[in-house]
């Protein structure tokens, strides 16, 4: 039996009634299986001495003798304190809601002390403390995540009872090959040594099993997909060679491609040829080239498909995430394509009634070739003639089902059914570890470097009370005929000063705003250079005149939120200053200072971080205790956010920046894997277990190859997890 096949109810464990067993459902327990799969979040090591004079250093677990009882409060908030020592200090034990202990602590006896210490009051104390007999052996226990009605005591007891039942008839998961080459435990001894390990040793090799072994069918799944996409038949093998239309495009660019995009638009050929339909993720990182690789692709397509005359032909679809990315992407289609003789259209949820009715009718019958938009791409009422090919720009900000929808509109001439050609882009790099797990099941190009002629931004960090000298550097770029971004993390309106008594630039906490801080830009600090604000909160409208008047150079310096993010390409914009730096994410930052540098002229982008104020968390025991106060910790400036800016003046490279934000925020914060329903895994941590990933992957996808049958989703070795698993369509989508 395998441990998932375990779902007899918990009721069969000794001392499990009605009640608890709601209240075990209640936390995802209802089950044997969901029990022993409830793994530790940490453990404790109680067979090592740590007496109260190291309180600072962690837990403490010492031997205590009881020396006294007190009380203090009145009614039923009367509180029992302990008075303990051991042999370097004494400690009070402060028993909320446990007046029981006063009978289980009699003075003059001695007892283990498991927990964390504090200086309060002008006495050392603990109120989160266990008690063990003095006898106790110790250990290592382990620490469960916790929910209403479920304590450590009460885990502990029942996940030790499933293992001592129905550990021994458990069998493994891993086959024996692998698991005598890769030395696994087996699932029994795993299980027992994951919950209460007999060494530190035994505790590793615990982990190191599970660990492997969830990652190890991650990869069977996704093998079995990846093969399920492109048929049991080998692939055609298409040609990488341009065609007709991309050719004329590339001979119309004042340019030639870089060695990145050369080799992107290989790859992508190949697939467009090979009969299986492309499933492929693109990276590049901010300026490296991406929009012309998808207008390349999008002619591919177009000429695999087209009619005699062009009507009822192939189409493709580029859906970006906000209008103005996607009003630029319709500009530059027009630009380049138009007069290749391609027919572009631009439609967002914005477009009036008439106009969208007179659109929508041309792309049912054909006379458009490349749609560009937003969301409304994939609307109820839009109808393509013959989609071909779907490119989704910033794939990480579309969630699975608004993925689903616009391959679902793929199809043939006339509306027959297919699966269209899909390009999904990111400028935010995907770390390998992320790439071979969420996108496991997609061929991934990565477009290195960036095009000739182009500087790497240089970064700087600065103090807030340092910000006139950043201005004065910005005035001397934008005398010399430049221009500049600056970036706020509030937008303004309530949240900020204007609307106080007074006014001011700043909410409360000291953060400056978008709104007031344009108004004093224009006024006070650059009164020579115009100035304007955008943000979210602007209509489209408005939003598109004041970016078209920052293209044209009417404009010198916009104010504006993360609005600015993406979808903003002004080759003459050197300057980025971003205030309260340390409030923005990685992914962001480095998104913001891509969009300068974007001409040949030396580009800047200037972090202003606020400074930190300083607080004691703790008070500090009086000399002579033998005892250490905590040290003072910064509340302003988070070693998190140190550690972000920190990365931004290192490096200009977004593979590097991706992968320190995943050891950051961790794989469940970034790449979109909170949409994708796909990345669930209990001990496994793609980023930490990098080399055990691919390791698992290698070995799932020999056996694969080996033992075809295991594709087979009755298969009992991979069975559970293909049935919990979604689609291929709403994976990495």
């Amino acid at each position: 039996m395998f441990l998932r096949e375990l779902t007899v109810p918990v009721t069969t464990l000794r001392g499990v009634g009605a009640s608890l067993m709601r209240t075990l459902s209640g936390a995802g327990l209802g089950t044997v299986a969901a029990l022993l799969t409830r793994y530790p979040r940490d453990w404790e090591d109680r067979s090592r001495e740590r007496p109260l004079r190291d309180w600072t250093g962690g837990p403490v677990c010492t031997t205590v003798t009881v020396l006294a009882h007190d009380w203090f409060g009145y009614g039923a908030m009367k509180t029992l304190k302990v008075h303990v020592e051991d042999h370097t200090a004494r400690a009070v034990l402060v028993c909320f809601n446990r007046p029981f202990l006063e009978k289980q602590l009699p003075p003059g006896e001695s007892f283990r002390v498991w927990g964390k210490f504090f200086w309060k009051y002008g006495e050392l104390q603990s109120s989160a403390f266990e008690i063990e007999t003095a006898r106790s052996a110790g250990g290592i226990l382990p620490v469960y995540p916790l929910s209403a009605g479920l304590t450590q005591h009460l885990l502990r007891r029942l996940i030790r009872q499933a293992l001592d039942r129905y550990a021994p008839v458990l069998e493994n998961e891993i086959p024996l090959d692998i698991a005598a080459v890769r030395s696994l435990l087996s699932k029994a001894e795993a299980l027992g040594s994951i919950h209460f390990p007999s060494s530190a040793e035994a505790l590793e090799e615990a982990k190191k099993t599970l660990i492997y072994e969830e990652l190890f069918y991650l990869e069977v799944m996704i093998g079995r997909r990846l093969t399920a996409r492109r048929g049991t038949a080998k692939p055609l093998g298409g040609s990488p060679a341009l065609s007709p239309l991309q050719r004329m495009l590339l001979d119309r660019l004042p340019f030639t491609l870089t060695p990145g995009q050369e080799k992107v638009l290989a790859e992508i050929n190949a697939d467009m040829g090979s009969g299986v339909p492309m499933a492929r993720l693109l990276q590049g990182d901010v300026g490296s080239g991406k929009t012309l690789a998808a207008f390349l692709a999008a002619l591919r397509a177009l000429d695999g498909g087209k009619g005699p005359d062009r009507t009822g032909g192939a189409q493709a679809a580029i859906m970006a995430p906000t209008e103005l990315l996607a009003r630029q992407h319709a500009e530059n289609a027009a630009r380049l394509l138009e007069p290749l003789g391609i027919r572009p259209a631009f439609l967002t949820g914005n477009l009036k009634s008439a106009g969208r009715g007179r659109l929508l009718a041309a792309l049912a019958a054909g006379e458009i070739d490349i749609i560009l938009g937003t969301h409304a791409l994939f609307s109820r009422d839009v109808i393509y003639r013959n989609l071909a090919l779907v490119i989704i720009d910033e794939q990480h900000r579309f969630g699975v089902t608004q993925r689903q929808a616009i391959i679902a509109k793929g199809g043939g001439p006339a509306g027959k059914p297919g699966i269209p050609h899909l390009l999904m882009m990111s400028a935010t790099p995907i770390p390998r570890t992320l790439a071979l797990t969420v996108f496991g099941d997609l061929d991934v190009s990565v477009i290195s470097g960036i095009p000739p002629g182009r500087k790497p931004v240089r970064t700087h960090l600065a103090k807030e009370s340092n910000a006139e000298r950043v201005y004065d550097f910005v005035r001397k770029e934008l005398d010399s005929g430049r221009q500049a971004y600056f970036v706020y993390p509030l937008i303004g309106d309530e949240q900020a000063g204007e609307d106080r008594p007074g006014g001011g630039t700043e909410d409360p906490e000291g953060l400056k705003n978008a709104v007031s801080m344009a108004e004093r830009l224009g006024r006070d600090i650059f009164p020579r250079h115009p100035t304007a604000l955008i943000h979210s909160r602007l209509d489209d409208e408005e939003k598109r005149k004041t970016m078209e008047a920052f293209r044209s150079g009417k404009i010198r310096i916009l104010a504006a939120t993360s609005v600015v993010e993406v979808g903003v390409d002004v080759p003459n914009a050197t300057c980025m200053v971003i205030h309260h730096a340390e409030r923005f994410g990685l992914s962001a930052l480095h998104q913001l200072r891509g969009r300068t540098g974007r001409g040949e002229e030396q580009s800047y982008c200037f972090l202003i971080y606020s400074e930190p104020a300083f607080s004691g968390e703790y008070g500090t025991p009086p000399e002579g205790s033998n005892l250490e106060g905590r040290q003072r910790t910064p509340s302003g400036l988070s070693g998190e956010g140190k550690q972000r800016l920190k990365v931004m003046l290192e490096s200009n490279d977004g593979f590097v920046i991706a992968e320190e934000d995943l050891k950051l925020r961790g794989p469940g914060q970034i790449a979109g894997i909170e949409q994708s329903g796909y990345l669930k895994l209990g001990i496994a941590d793609p980023v930490r277990d990098a080399d055990t990933l691919l390791a698992a992957r290698k070995d799932a996808f020999a056996m694969l190859e080996r033992d075809p049958g295991l594709l087979l989703p009755e298969h009992r070795l991979v069975a559970e997890t293909l049935e919990r698993a979604p689609p291929f369509s709403e994976v990495g989508m």
